[in-house]
């Protein structure tokens, strides 16, 4: 198995943590603040030993400033040195898979061996704002061609389209800086079972998103597990998943603060996005029944409270699931409560304080 997929747990017992930052932004706050943090994230990432970190395409989000993954992850790129960044992750069907290959190849050559592709099918918005990003008014479109675009997109990553084929004399700038197998890992990512049955027939290590489709993530785990066929790139299957998690030193807080994440995910799904609410905006919310059952729902599958019952929750979740991996993003208003939880899950684990 690669080195650049498999993480590295401290102790025998522990899953390899790493951080999944969606860059949002607070009312009050800007996009400026939010990227700042972000900057503030990866180092501390890097200081604490967390594995990776990677960041999601989203738009038309006022809330999300991850509207172009390659752009921040260059950023991040230059404010850290040694923890691996990547997408969590590109739409791909948003994109000409051409131009996918140039942006992570060029990541590759600022930040060799430290760059992962991460990739979804879904939109990463809303239809509307698919259609405008597409130039295209069949949405199903890009996702049913998937396998396709994943299949040109990594000809272009290893520069071997065979003789003859159409793209032959097209090259991937800059490609790979390592020889055939130095371009960035591929993963796939999910919420469902297609990407899990596809990533695992081509032997690709595999990215359920837990923290907002709970209820698919062992189906698809198992999905994953019975397709996975060997590969070049992994002889066993490697899963990561997303978990939504916040830490805080005491666990009213934690609950205090998790409700703006719910309440800004309840302003989404009825079409009404914004900035993540304040926590006493959150409190002072007064939710109809059927809102009240969604916030519930939702914080349901937060893993939150204090640091030792954060780790708890989170390694209760790994044995539930197998997961080789937990990815963990944090919901708050605040960036200073996000880093603080950070913090803390490494306290918890006994990360060390500096990997120098």
């Amino acid at each position: 198995m690669s080195d650049a997929i498999r993480g590295t747990g401290h102790g025998e017992s522990v899953v390899p943590l790493s951080v999944l930052d969606l860059v949002t932004v607070g009312r009050g706050r800007t996009a400026t603040e939010a990227l700042a943090t972000g900057v503030e994230l990866a180092k501390l990432a890097e200081r604490r030993g967390y594995h990776r970190l990677w960041t999601a395409e989203h738009h038309s989000m006022p809330g999300v400033a991850s509207s172009s993954p390659a752009v921040i992850l260059a950023h991040l790129a230059a404010h850290t040195s040694r923890i691996r960044l990547g997408s969590g992750g590109v739409m791909l069907p948003n994109h000409a898979p051409l131009v996918i290959a140039e942006q992570f190849g060029t990541l590759e050559a600022l930040a060799p061996g430290r760059i992962d592709l991460g990739l979804g099918r879904a939109p990463g918005t809303d239809g509307a704002t698919a259609a405008a990003l597409r130039r295209t008014r069949t949405l199903n479109e890009g996702a049913d061609d998937f396998p396709q675009q994943l299949a040109e997109l990594t000809r272009f990553l290893d520069d071997d389209f065979p003789d003859g084929h159409p793209y032959a004399r097209i090259h991937a700038v800059p490609g790979p800086v390592q020889g055939p197998k130095g371009r960035p890992p591929v993963w796939l990512l999910g919420s469902s079972g297609f990407s899990a049955r596809l990533a695992g027939t081509l032997g690709l290590p595999f990215a359920f998103a837990h923290h907002f489709s709970a209820h698919n993530t062992i189906p698809a785990l198992d999905l994953y597990r019975d397709s996975f066929r060997p590969s070049e790139v992994l002889d066993a299957p490697y899963a990561l998943i997303g978990v939504s998690a916040l830490a805080t030193d005491d666990a009213r807080e934690a609950r205090r603060q998790v409700r703006t994440g719910a309440l800004s995910m309840l302003q989404l799904r009825t079409g009404r996005p914004g900035l993540i609410p304040t926590p006493e905006e959150a409190e002072a919310y007064v939710f109809s029944p059927a809102e009240q059952e969604f916030v519930d729902g939702w914080l349901a599958n937060i893993v939150h409270g204090t640091a030792d019952e954060v780790r708890s929750g989170l390694d209760d979740l790994r044995k539930r699931t197998g997961a080789d991996e937990l990815m963990i993003t944090a919901h708050a208003h605040g960036g200073d409560v996000r880093l603080r939880s950070y913090e803390l899950i490494a306290d918890a684990y006994g990360l060390p304080e500096d990997l120098g």
